[in-house]
């Protein structure tokens, strides 16, 4: 179980050393090209949730990942010690939640800094935080798909 939580630590670390680093050697709207027409770091600040929806509602978002942070961890504490991909899920949403939490408490908003273009199309941009929450979400769809087929494996015996 301490694993889980030691790997939700190392997501929050990354995610707030790549974020000082971006707030202490870029400026806001600066960008740095990696791949020309596909991917660039730039430096860029949201108040609001994922593609700059509910703007400035601070008070929501603590609300919102408080009971997230609680169920999560409820849920590992009930559910993941006999199932280890749900516990790595887990652990990513809750280093991702908790990422950008600080954030909100800290800074009043959230540092974004990966910036892609994804067929002519300019991806919101997001940080190390966002990414852990969509790949625990994709990691939760997953365990949940292979726990029903194999439920219905052993109904079928």
């Amino acid at each position: 179980m301490y694993l889980y939580y030691l790997f939700a630590l190392i997501i929050i670390g990354l995610d707030q050393l790549t974020k000082w680093l971006i707030e202490q050697s870029m400026q806001i709207g600066e960008r740095i090209t990696i791949i020309n027409d596909f991917f660039y770091l730039t430096s860029h600040r949201n108040k609001g949730a994922a593609w700059g929806i509910l703007q400035g509602q601070m008070i929501f978002f603590y609300i919102i990942t408080i009971v997230v942070v609680i169920g999560v961890v409820v849920y590992m504490q009930k559910y993941a010690r006999t199932n280890r991909l749900l516990g790595v899920s887990l652990a990513f949403i809750l280093g991702g939640a908790i990422g950008n939490f600080i954030d909100r408490l800290f800074r009043h908003e959230v540092v974004d800094f990966f910036d892609f273009i994804i067929f002519n199309y300019d991806f919101p941009i997001f940080n190390v935080a966002d990414s852990a929450l969509v790949v625990g979400v994709f990691l939760i769809i997953i365990t949940t798909v292979l726990d029903e087929r194999k439920e219905r494996k052993e109904n079928n015996k």
